[in-house]
């Protein structure tokens, strides 16, 4: 190890984070805080971007205050496919931000579909034409006001995900770039050219000049303003946040993979230099080697995890605190045949159905505050289960273990739960904040804080299995239920 530290600023779905990390893996400084949600209408989504910087510069200078040491650099992991708009010269924000979780261009995706275009999209970018992708929302953006579309055209417009705004705003407008991780997450970037693809921009209808370079990972992207952060240090590591947690658990080479509990729940395989093409509804997108460099993963997504519990506690009181659904769930023997379908914005992968909504079934007069939060907790296990079945499938290998992370992952009863519906080993880090741990390592190899992949693999230390402990029988029946309850909210839909 070279020494140092690193200022990793985790930007996320309802809040920001920042993380000082030291050389030998240890947290100097830590600061947190959420920031406000705004739900114009059913399945819109929309965050102030103005106010994502305001809060994610406020607990940047909270840990680099907290931790008192000098940083190298800084690593930045971003909530994906959220996207901005903002004036190039101002840094105005033009719109708030449309968040992954809208949905809000369904109906231009299904056009898009029925216009026989998804196949190439598929072809070139390893995704589904589906609203839970930034490039159709930034073509609602420009749609819905035609000045800012000319003004757009003319460069007096930038655009972006959130990594690429919050570049911006620390480099005080004098970088404006992204990653691959967050370039394959838009329906604009060819995966095999690694560029914006000027057939995908035409079709989706987004002028390329609002559009960030893409660097490398692990790289250059500018130098901190000194009234940004109070720091002046170079920007060595952005990631998205799912990309940035495979990175930060060391799954770095083919048939490594794990699932980050946050908001949404985030299996990524990694399938190394080789990308494959999925044939059971998951998403091919890029990933990173252990230097930080391009590569493939396969992934499949649950949109609402911890954001039920979330749910739970503040639309319907049903907890007053997050951290009470483990000992609530302890609470019960069993589910008593209560399942929640957590379809709140639709439903990803396998089943990619934006129009559907979430549903509980299994009620009775027995049914109490306990049965919604274990049901709430049972359905990441369920939904984790779906989409390891249909990656074994495409990655023709069983899975043997997965590694685990995210805020969800601290729940010791939902980790024992997990393992038993997947009837294999769940390996917990010591430290769940892969995210963070993931983009202080892109950027700390940069800066040399870590001389080597292994040395930063040494400072993260062990962790945590969980082994399973659900019986076939219950297992199995479990699961029925769970099936049921999801092609009981789907027949809603299909009549």
């Amino acid at each position: 190890m070279s020494g140092g530290a690193v200022l990793a600023i985790d930007q996320g779905t309802t809040g920001s984070a920042a993380l000082v990390v030291t050389a030998d893996g240890e947290v100097a400084g830590r600061a947190y805080s959420e920031f406000t949600q705004y739900f114009p209408n059913p399945g819109w989504v929309e965050h102030d971007a103005e106010e994502i910087w305001r809060v994610t510069s406020r607990v940047a200078r909270e840990a680099l205050a907290a931790a008192g040491t000098p940083v190298a650099a800084v690593g930045l992991t971003n909530q994906r496919e959220t996207v901005v708009v903002w004036d190039r010269e101002t840094l105005e924000p033009l719109h708030r931000a449309i968040v992954w979780q809208d949905r809000r261009t369904a109906e231009m995706c299904r056009r898009l579909r029925d216009g026989g275009h998804e196949a190439m999209v598929r072809r070139r970018t390893g995704l589904l034409l589906d609203p839970y992708f930034s490039g159709t929302k930034l073509r609602w953006l420009l749609e819905a006001d035609p000045d800012l579309a000319a003004r757009a055209r003319s460069g007096e417009v930038a655009a972006g995900t959130i990594d690429a705004w919050l570049v911006a705003r620390l480099t005080a407008g004098a970088v404006h770039a992204t990653d691959p991780t967050n370039a394959s997450r838009t329906l604009l970037f060819d995966l095999d050219e690694g560029d914006w693809n000027d057939e995908l921009l035409a079709l989706i209808g987004v002028p390329g000049e609002v559009l960030p370079e893409v660097r490398p990972s692990s790289g250059d992207f500018g130098v901190t303003d000194g009234d940004a952060l109070g720091i002046e240090v170079p920007i060595g590591g952005v990631a998205g946040d799912q990309q940035a947690a495979l990175y930060g658990q060391r799954c770095w080479e083919a048939g490594t993979g794990k699932c980050t509990y946050g908001t949404g729940a985030f299996l990524l395989f990694n399938t190394g230099s080789e990308r494959v093409a999925s044939r059971h509804g998951l998403l091919t997108t890029a990933a990173c080697d252990a230097l930080g460099r391009p590569a493939y993963a396969l992934e499949g997504s649950i949109f609402v995890a911890g954001a039920a519990i979330q749910w739970l506690r503040d639309g319907l009181a049903v907890l007053d605190d997050a951290a009470r659904s483990e000992e609530m769930a302890r609470s019960l023997d069993g589910n008593d045949g209560v399942y929640l379908v957590p379809a709140f914005v639709g439903m990803g992968a396998p089943h990619w159905r934006p129009d559907a909504r979430g549903s509980i079934t299994g009620l009775t007069r027995g049914t109490t505050r306990a049965h919604l939060v274990r049901a709430a907790l049972e359905a990441m296990a369920y939904g984790t289960r779906d989409i390891l079945e249909a990656m074994e499938l495409d990655a023709g290998m069983r899975a043997t273990a997965l590694k685990v992370d995210g805020g969800a992952a601290r729940n010791d009863w939902l980790m024992e739960f997990v393992a038993g519906i997947l009837g294999v080993a769940v390996s917990r880090p010591a430290m769940v904040e892969t995210t963070a741990l993931g983009a202080a390592g892109l950027a700390g190899l940069r800066a040399g804080v870590w001389s080597a992949p292994d040395d930063f693999a040494a400072a993260c230390g062990p962790g945590r299995t969980f082994a399973p402990s659900v019986n076939l029988v219950e297992r199995e029946a479990l699961i029925a239920g769970w099936e049921r309850a999801v092609r009981g909210t789907l027949a809603v839909l299909d009549g």
